[in-house]
C-alpha cells in the first residue's frame, strides 16, 4: 500500500507522451517492481525485461555485440568443499533447500519491502528470517549512534594490515550490533582506473596488490564479527558516466578488458576477499565486454564461480539486473531490491524449464550457506535499523564501543605528509597562527537528507568541493557520523596559553580571492578539499578557487601549509613549488575523529607515516587516456582499456622514467624522522619453484587454487631509525618478472609492510612472503596463473620510485 501510495504521488510528476514502459527509467528504484506488475496487467508482454523496454524506444539490434564476451555454462553447483565450515553450512543449506517448495526458494532470490536497503524474503515454517543488507563499506548509513569510519582510500594510505583487519572488525560489529546480516563492502571495484572517477574513494587503491590486501583485512574482520562480507562491485566498475541503461542515452558504458589485464588488475584484490571468506559478491551495473555485470556468464560462471571457487551467492546492485531468464543461468542468484525480473517471472520459468530447478536450488542454497556460514542461524541480535526518513522515535541502540579511538588512529596512519621544507612541522609551541578555508569547520547544514550526509544525488551532483569539513564522499557508500571533530577547534585547543589565532573559513571563490592577512602569523593553515560522489565522475582534479586562496595566503605567510581532504588524486602543480608553501598534508577522508587526527600530526603527537595510494602527476594530461570517464558516443557506449596492465605508476614508469611529470609517486609519504634500510637478503623455498603452473590435480577453493597462496620466496631487510623522534616506516617490496618493460610493467607491488613505532637508533628486522601469484602472471592461452622461467628483479623502498635495496633471485 504504501509503495502504490508513492507511485500515486508520483505518477502526476512524470511527462504525458511517455509510452507505458518507459516509466521505469523516471521513476524512483522502489517504484519500479510495482510499475511492472500494474503495466504487465494491461501491456502484457513475454518477459518484462530491459531488453524489451530497450526495443519501445526504437534501440538498435544488439545481434553484432553477441559473444564479446565469452559464454560459461552451467552455472556451477557449490558444494562446500572450501573448508569445514563450508562443508557444515552446505550441509545445513541443503536439508533446508530440500524441504522447500519452489516458491519459497524463489522468495529467497528476491528483495521485498522492509527496514532495510535490501531484504531477502523469509521462510517462517523452517525457521528462515528475512536478511538484512546494509549499506555501506566505511559505516551504517543514515543510523544514529553508529560510527562513521575513515573512506577505503584513506585506509589504504596507512599501508597497514594490522589496521585494516581491526578496521574490518570493528565495522563488522556495528553491522552486527544492530542486527544487520549482510554488509554491502568492502569495495576493490572501482579499482581507480579513471583518474576523475567519483567513486574511487569508495575503494582502496588503483594497485591491485594493495587493494588486494585491504580487500581481505577488512573481509576477514567483518567475518570474524559474523556478518556477511560482500565485496563489490564485480567487474570492471571504473566509471559513473553512463553507467547504467537509459531511455535517453541507450545501454550502459561497456567496459572492453583482454583477459591478462581482467585477471592481473580487476580480479586480483577480489580473491583476497574470497578466501578471507567473503559470503557474497555484488555485480556491478555496466556492461563487460558487451555483456550486463550481473548476466556475464564469463565473469559469474567462468571466473567468480569456477575459477575463484567462490561458495557465497551473487547480488545485484541496486536494480542491476537486466534480463531474468539469461542473468540466472548466468550466475545471479539474487535481486535486489525488489522481485525485479525474478519472483513471478523466475517462477514461471522454472515451471516451463526455461530455468532449470537444480540452478534454482542452488540460488536459494548459496544464500543460505553464507547465512550458516558465519552461523547467524544460531543466535543474532535483533534488528534494529530505523527508517532514516521521515524521521522517527526510537529507542537509541549505541554500537560505537571505543571505535572512536580507532578511527582517530586509522585517520592519522592514513595522513600522507608530502612537503615539510625547513621544518615548518612538526608545529611546536606556536604563539600565532591564521587558518584559513572551508575544510577547517563543519558545514553548517549538512542533515537536508538524514540518509545521505551533505545532501542526496541532486544536492550533491557535479559538486567539486564541499563548504565545509571533508570527511566523506557522497552517495550509497557516504557515512553517517554520529558528530565530527574539527580541525579548526581542535587546534584551537592545542594552542598554549597567550596564543594569538586568526581565521577565515569561508569558501574560496572569485568574490573573495584575498583574505585578510596577518603578517605577524608564524604559521599560516589553509584547509582545502576535494569531492566526489556516486553518480558522476569528477569534472576536474583542480579547483581555480581553492589555488587561488593558497597563493593569495602564500603571497605574504612565508610558512604556508595546505592541508587538502581529498576523495581522490588532487592536482597541486599551481602551488607546490611556491617557496612559501612549506608543508602540505594530504589528509584523505578521515572519518569523524578529522579533527583531532589532524592536529595528532600538526602537534607531533603522532609521527606521519601514511603513504599515497595513487599517484600525484604534476598536470592532469599525465594521466593520459585514463584521465576522464569515457564518454561513449552512441547507443552502445564503449570503453576500450587499451592501456592494458599500465595503469598509475605502472604507466609513469614506463612513459616517464625521469619524473619530470610525476609531483608525488605512488607509495610516497615523509616523516619527521629519517630511516635506513639493510640486510637484504632472497631466499627461494625449497622445491616450491620446480613447476610453472599450480598441481591441476588439486580442486580449487574459494580464493583460487590452494598452491596460489603457498610462500615460494621471502625476503628479508633491516629498517632502523636514524633520525631524531620516534616513527614509523612502511617499506615496500616491488618486484620485476621476467620480460618486465616488455610485455609486464617494469615493476608491480608485491609487498607492504608497516615497522615500528621505532625509536631513534632502534632496528627492527622485517620479512616478506611472496606466494605463487605474487610472482605469477596469467597465462592467456593455459587460463592459469604462470610462474615465468628467469630473473626476478627485488625492489624494496620506501615508495614506488624510492628504493634502498636491490636484489633478485632465479626460477628455472
Amino acid at each position: 500500500m504504501d509503495l502504490l501510495l508513492h507511485f500515486c504521488e508520483w505518477l502526476p510528476r512524470l511527462p504525458p507522451n511517455l509510452q507505458p514502459f518507459q516509466l521505469l527509467d523516471q521513476l524512483p528504484f522502489t517504484l519500479k517492481d510495482l510499475v511492472i506488475t500494474l503495466l504487465s496487467a494491461t501491456h502484457p508482454i513475454p518477459e518484462p525485461d530491459f531488453a524489451t523496454l530497450r526495443l519501445q524506444h526504437k534501440g538498435p539490434s544488439e545481434l553484432p555485440y553477441y559473444g564479446r564476451s565469452p559464454p560459461v555454462y552451467p552455472s556451477p553447483i557449490a558444494n562446500g568443499t572450501s573448508n569445514n565450515l563450508w562443508a557444515t553450512a552446505y550441509h545445513e543449506a541443503h536439508d533446508l533447500v530440500a524441504q522447500m517448495t519452489v516458491d519459497e526458494m524463489v522468495n529467497l532470490t528476491r528483495g521485498f519491502p522492509g527496514p532495510c536497503v535490501g531484504n531477502t524474503g523469509a521462510v517462517p515454517r523452517l525457521a528462515i528470517p528475512s536478511l538484512c543488507f546494509y549499506d555501506g563499506p566505511s559505516g551504517l548509513r543514515g543510523q544514529e549512534f553508529v560510527s562513521a569510519f575513515p573512506a577505503g582510500i584513506h585506509l589504504a594510505a596507512t599501508f597497514d594490515k594490522d589496521l585494516m583487519y581491526r578496521y574490518g572488525r570493528a565495522l563488522g560489529d556495528e553491522f552486527r550490533g544492530r542486527g544487520v546480516h549482510v554488509a554491502l563492502g568492502p569495495v576493490a571495484g572501482p579499482l581507480g582506473r579513471v583518474a576523475r572517477g567519483g567513486r574511487n574513494w569508495e575503494g582502496l587503491s588503483n594497485d591491485p596488490y594493495l587493494a588486494g590486501a585491504a580487500m581481505g583485512a577488512v573481509t576477514r574482520g567483518m567475518t570474524d564479527a559474523g556478518v556477511i562480507a560482500t565485496p563489490k562491485h564485480w567487474l570492471l566498475n571504473e566509471q559513473e558516466h553512463r553507467r547504467r541503461w537509459s531511455a535517453a542515452d541507450g545501454d550502459a558504458i561497456s567496459s572492453n578488458v583482454d583477459d591478462r589485464t581482467l585477471h592481473e588488475l580487476y580480479a586480483f584484490p577480489f580473491m583476497d576477499a574470497l578466501r578471507a571468506g567473503a559470503g557474497g559478491v555484488m555485480c556491478s551495473y555496466q556492461r563487460a565486454n558487451h555483456s550486463y555485470a550481473c548476466q556475464n556468464s564469463k565473469l559469474l560462471n567462468g571466473i567468480l564461480k569456477t575459477e575463484l571457487g567462490f561458495e557465497g551467492f551473487v547480488v545485484s546492485d541496486w536494480d542491476g539486473q537486466m534480463s531474468g531468464v539469461a542473468s540466472a543461468l548466468a550466475g545471479l542468484d539474487l535481486t535486489m531490491p525488489s522481485a525485479g525480473l525474478f519472483g513471478p517471472h523466475l517462477l514461471r520459468a522454472v515451471h516451463n524449464g526455461s530455468v532449470p530447478l537444480p540452478r534454482l536450488a542452488d540460488m536459494a542454497t548459496r544464500l543460505l550457506a553464507a547465512h550458516h556460514h558465519r552461523r547467524q542461524h544460531l543466535s543474532y541480535p535483533p534488528l534494529t535499523i530505523y527508517p532514516p526518513s521521515p524521521p522517527s522515535r526510537h529507542p537509541p541502540v549505541d554500537v560505537q564501543s571505543d571505535h572512536a579511538l580507532l578511527i582517530r588512529r586509522i585517520a592519522t596512519a592514513g595522513t600522507v605528509l608530502v612537503k615539510n621544507l625547513n621544518s615548518t612541522l612538526p608545529l611546536l609551541s606556536p604563539r600565532y597562527l591564521a587558518i584559513y578555508g572551508p575544510s577547517a569547520t563543519p558545514m553548517l547544514s549538512p542533515w537536508s537528507n538524514p540518509d545521505r550526509f551533505a545532501g542526496d544525488y541532486t544536492a550533491s551532483f557535479n559538486r567539486s568541493t564541499l563548504p565545509g569539513t571533508l570527511i566523506t564522499g557522497g552517495g550509497s557508500g557516504g557515512t553517517t557520523p554520529p558528530y565530527i571533530s574539527s580541525p579548526f577547534s581542535a587546534i584551537q585547543s592545542r594552542l598554549p596559553p597567550n596564543s594569538i589565532l586568526r581565521w577565515d573559513l569561508s569558501p574560496p571563490s572569485a568574490h573573495n580571492p584575498n583574505p585578510t592577512p596577518y603578517p605577524n602569523a608564524e604559521t599560516c593553515l589553509v584547509f582545502l578539499n576535494a569531492y566526489a560522489s556516486e553518480s558522476f565522475d569528477r569534472a576536474s582534479l583542480t579547483d581555480a578557487a581553492s589555488d587561488a586562496l593558497v597563493l593569495s595566503v602564500a603571497s605574504w605567510c612565508t610558512r604556508t601549509v595546505v592541508i587538502l581532504h581529498t576523495a581522490g588524486i588532487r592536482i597541486v602543480g599551481a602551488w607546490s613549488r611556491h617557496p612559501n608553501v612549506t608543508g602540505i598534508i594530504m589528509a584523505g577522508l578521515p572519518g569523524q575523529e578529522a579533527g583531532t587526527a589532524i592536529a595528532d600530526v600538526l602537534f607531533g603527537d603522532v609521527n606521519p607515516s601514511g603513504r599515497l595510494p595513487y599517484t600525484i602527476a604534476r598536470e592532469e594530461r599525465g594521466y593520459g587516456g585514463t584521465l576522464n570517464s569515457t564518454r561513449g558516443e552512441g547507443y552502445f557506449a564503449e570503453s576500450w582499456f587499451d592501456e592494458g596492465l599500465w595503469v598509475d605508476y605502472r604507466a609513469f614508469d614506463r612513459d616517464d622514467p625521469e619524473g619530470e611529470g610525476v609531483e608525488y609517486e605512488f607509495g610516497f609519504g615523509l616523516s619527521y624522522t629519517e630511516f635506513g634500510y639493510g640486510g637484504l637478503e632472497v631466499e627461494v623455498v625449497a622445491g616450491m619453484t620446480e613447476e610453472e603452473f599450480p598441481d591441476p590435480g588439486v580442486a580449487v577453493v574459494q580464493g583460487g587454487h590452494p598452491g596460489l597462496w603457498e610462500v615460494v620466496v621471502r625476503v628479508r631487510c633491516v629498517v632502523g631509525n636514524e633520525g631524531a623522534r620516534e616513527g614509523a616506516e612502511v617499506v615496500q617490496l616491488y618486484l620485476g618478472v621476467p620480460g618486465a618493460g616488455e610485455d609486464t610493467p617494469v615493476r608491480q607491488l608485491r609487498g607492504v609492510e608497516r615497522v615500528g613505532v621505532l625509536k631513534p637508533g632502534e632496528e627492527a628486522g622485517l620479512v616478506f612472503e611472496l606466494t605463487r601469484r605474487d610472482v605469477s602472471v596469467w597465462d592467456v592461452g593455459a587460463q592459469q596463473w604462470r610462474m615465468r622461467r628467469g630473473r626476478y628483479e627485488v625492489y624494496v623502498g620506501a615508495s614506488s620510485r624510492d628504493f634502498r635495496l636491490r636484489g633478485g633471485f632465479v626460477v628455472g
